[in-house]
């Protein structure tokens, strides 16, 4: 599976977890996707689900993605 990542729009009712601006690493959950949620992985490595609409999904070109994963 290609790395996926995506751009916090929104942290309302998340100001604690989501940082506005940042960009995310999201893990394929097609169970939550289906339900309009997001599964974000932290600094941590721990991964949490969030309202997808408070997301962007980046299409980055793989020498960025290969520097994100890095």
């Amino acid at each position: 599976m290609a790395a996926k990542f995506v751009l916090c729009i929104d942290n309302k009712e998340y100001n604690v977890s989501l940082e506005k601006g940042k960009v995310y690493r999201a893990k394929e959950d097609k169970r939550s996707e289906k339900k309009g949620f997001i599964r974000i992985i932290d600094e941590s490595g721990e991964d949490y689900l969030f309202p997808e609409d408070h997301f962007v999904i980046l299409n980055l070109p793989q020498a960025a993605i290969k520097a994100l994963v890095a």
